[in-house]
């Protein structure tokens, strides 16, 4: 479900937290192949064919969403995204963490703003800046 990529976030680094995420995807990947992901996914076939052989630049979490519910294991895409957004609103909560603390600490050049439409699903959220939010959450939430 993407957030459940590592069993311990915090632990990590955004980027090593965002590789987990994309070995999540590589396997679906693997298990289905890229002609049958690009296709039922809606992901373009290069995106698919990149995310295959390793670091996507600039992958969403829509997309990413829609290529792990091609795991028949996995609920559909918009579950997927459903289920996360939950699970970082969750972690905000129990970290007594808002929008301007998280744009603050993480290294994304985002407004509070900003970040609180990309949790909303308002504005497009790239593994990337999945990665960092869903770590200093996962940080924050460890003290």
């Amino acid at each position: 479900m993407l957030y459940d990529a590592a069993e311990e976030p915090a632990t990590l680094t955004p980027e090593a937290l965002r590789e987990a995420y994309e070995a999540q995807l590589r396997a679906v990947v693997t298990d289905v192949g890229v002609e049958t992901v690009a296709a039922e996914s809606g992901v373009d076939a290069e995106t698919v064919e990149a995310l295959a052989a390793g670091p996507t630049p600039d992958l969403s979490v829509a997309d990413a969403a829609a290529v792990l519910a091609l795991d028949e294991a996995r609920p559909d895409a918009e579950a997927i995204v459903l289920e996360l957004r939950d699970h970082l609103l969750m972690a905000m909560t129990t970290g007594v963490v808002d929008v301007d603390t998280i744009a603050a600490n993480v290294d994304l050049g985002l407004s509070g703003q900003e970040v609180q439409q990309a949790l909303e699903g308002r504005t497009v959220m790239t593994l990337e800046q999945l990665a960092a939010i869903q770590q200093f959450l996962a940080e924050r939430n460890e003290r």
